[in-house]
Parts: structure tokens; sequence; C-alpha cells
């Protein structure tokens, strides 16, 4: 009970207290609830849209999307963000890069990258709450965070002493496998929507990935949280032209 609990308090702004300081084998634990803790977000978002089903078309695509970045916390955007600084602004420089994305200041790069992809979920967000394809709202947070499981399964820490590195080093590996089938299992009964949900969610975690390992060899938290956005965002937008097109 104990790695969910951490999971919820480090992924979500919702008020969770811990009964006891984690062990570093329950924080690398916390990775397999992850995809739970997307479910549950999901669940509330579902919810909120499912209770502005009359209210006017922007507004039902705009306070989701509010209710989304509040209960994450937008930890997630400040990754993007600081990510998108550094990538930039290390001009292919691995140290550089990791320098910039401790610096707490946001650049001009970080915000419009944060406009042009919260922009692109509102977008989304619209055509397909109004096409009432509310399913998008539970398998865009759950193949997010099923992507941070996945990165941190392959893909090494580069910041020593973080605590990243703590989840990657305790994360019991076969479970974490186990929890990545039944995730993509899960999507299959959801027809074209489900598959189109999952194969976004590969498309993008291999993209960003092959990235993270050029530049950097391996992740940091900042990139992890870019990479749950584009992972979120590359699935609705995906339904939502799905929606479009058929």
């Amino acid at each position: 009970m104990l790695p969910l609990l951490i999971a919820l308090q480090f992924l979500t702004s919702l008020p969770v207290r811990l009964p006891a300081p984690p062990t570093p084998w329950q924080q690398g634990c916390s990775l397999l609830y992850y995809p739970l803790v997307g479910a549950l977000l999901g669940a509330l978002l579902w919810l909120g849209a499912a209770l502005l089903a009359g209210a006017p078309p922007l507004l039902q695509a705009a306070l989701p999307l509010t209710l989304w970045v509040a209960l994450s916390g937008a930890l997630h955007l400040d990754g993007l963000a600081d990510s998108a600084d550094a990538w930039l602004g290390g001009f292919g420089d691995r140290e550089r890069t990791l320098a910039i994305m401790k610096d707490p200041r946001s650049g001009p790069v970080a915000v419009v990258v944060l406009v042009l992809v919260l922009l692109l979920k509102f977008a989304a967000l619209l055509a397909l709450l109004q096409a009432q394809q509310y399913l998008a709202l539970l398998l865009a947070p759950v193949l997010g965070r099923a992507a941070l499981l996945a990165l941190f399964l392959t893909t090494a820490y580069v910041r020593p002493n973080g605590l990243g590195q703590a989840l990657a080093a305790n994360l019991p590996r076969p479970w974490a496998c186990g929890v990545l089938a039944a995730t993509a299992l899960g999507c299959l009964p959801f027809g074209m929507a489900g598959l189109t949900a999952l194969l976004m969610t590969v498309a993008t975690f291999l993209l960003a990935r092959r990235a993270m390992l050029r530049r950097l060899g391996g992740t940091t938290g900042d990139t992890a949280g870019a990479l749950l956005e584009l992972v979120e965002c590359a699935v609705l937008v995906g339904l939502a032209l799905q929606v479009g097109l058929a």
C-alpha cells in the first residue's frame, strides 16, 4: 500500500500523507503503480468532463485541462519547460544541457513549448469532448505514466544521487515488464481508439528516448516529465485526428 501512496504523493497534488519515510525499495516499487495513478486521474477527469456536458464547448475543454494541470501540480510541465530550454541552449553539449536543466528560470523557448503543448491539448480535448469521446481522458494519463515506467526500466538515470536514481535502481524489473504488458493489453479492448493511443505512445516514447540517449546518454527527472507531457499530447492529438477522419 505504501508504494501506491508514494506514487500518488509524487505524481499528483492530492493531499496524501505517508505513514512513514519510504525505503529505497518502496520508492522503486512505487513506479509499478504509475499507470494506476494515471487511471485515477483519468477517472477524475472523466467525471469532471461529464459534469460539464451542458457547458459551452470551449469551457468543456478548458476546465478539464485546467483540472488536469491542477491535479498533476504542473510537475511534468515544469520538466518539459526545463528540457526545452536545455535542448536549445545546450547546443548539443551534454554538460551544458544538464546545467541548464538545473536552472529554475524559464526562457522564451520554454514558454513557447508550454503554450504549444497546452494549445494542442486544448484543441484535441475540444474535438474529442464535442464528439463525446471521453475515453481519451482515461487513455492519455494512463499511457503517459506507463511511459515513465518504461523509461526508468530501459534507460539509465544520469544524475548521481538523485531521486530518479533511487527509483531506477530499486525498480522490480520483472514486475515492471508485467505491468507494462498489462497496460498495453488493457488498451486493446477499446478497439481502434486503444490501438491508436498505444501506437502514438510507443512512437513518442521511442523518439524521445532516442533524443535523450543521443544528448545525455540517459534520462533525468526533467526529461521524464517532458516525456509524459509529450505522450499525453500525442495520444490526445492522435485520437482527435482519428475522430475527425472517421
